[in-house]
């Protein structure tokens, strides 16, 4: 196992860069995104609610691989080609979205409607009452699905190898094939996503903590 990994380690260490690199800016792309989305999900305006609903029940009811498969084989059809980085983080980012727009809707939501009232009584606008009193609180009741989100992103990644992309699967699929040791290199490649995500996991509580302790 350890001549395996360290035979295995010069394209590990670029794989992780990449799936990392994948993950962590899909999530960040997909909640600018997703919070545009679940702010459109709660507009009075009939036409913008439909086409926020429209988007997450197409990105939420298909799945991220035929999604993928889609950017990066049926793009090139209309004249847009695109390498398989940027394929893999368009469909994680819109997927992605898809979720998050979700979770901070239901944040949104579950701050007390007084407050909006009462902001208003106040005079002060809609996007200074959000960014001032709603989203703060909202965020904070979000952040443990954000974190979980997060971290099945990072997993998704693993589907990018269906198009080429050098992350962490995709390195245990090669080298694998290279010395019939796919057992190794995927219990191998497991650990690796698993160490990951413990991290991850480790600093939401971090966050978690230190948020919950600043509001109240």
């Amino acid at each position: 196992m350890w001549e395996l990994f360290l035979r295995a380690l010069p394209l590990l260490q670029q794989a992780i860069v990449v799936t990392l690199g994948l993950g962590i800016s899909a999530f960040i792309l997909g909640s600018a995104l997703g919070m545009l989305i679940a702010l459109l999900r709660n507009s009075k305006a009939r036409a913008l609610k439909a086409i926020a609903f429209a988007y997450v029940s197409i990105f939420r009811g298909t799945p991220l691989l035929v999604q993928i498969l889609l950017i990066y084989f049926g793009l090139p059809h209309y004249g847009i080609v695109l390498a398989p980085i940027p394929s893999a983080l368009l469909a994680l980012t819109l997927f992605s979205a898809a979720y998050l727009s979700e979770i901070f809707r239901a944040g949104i939501n579950s701050v007390d409607p007084g407050q909006w009232e009462a902001a208003q009584s106040m005079s002060m606008g809609y996007w200074t009452c959000l960014r001032r009193i709603i989203l703060p609180q909202a965020l904070r009741i979000a952040l443990p699905p954000m974190g979980s989100r997060l971290i099945a992103l990072v997993k998704d990644t693993s589907l990018a190898s269906t198009i080429t992309v050098m992350e962490m699967t995709r390195v245990a699929e090669q080298v694998g094939a290279a010395t019939f040791r796919y057992l190794e290199m995927f219990l191998m490649i497991g650990a690796i996503y698993w160490a990951i995500n413990q991290v991850l996991t480790i600093l939401q509580t971090w966050l978690e903590g230190r948020w919950t302790r600043h509001m109240r």
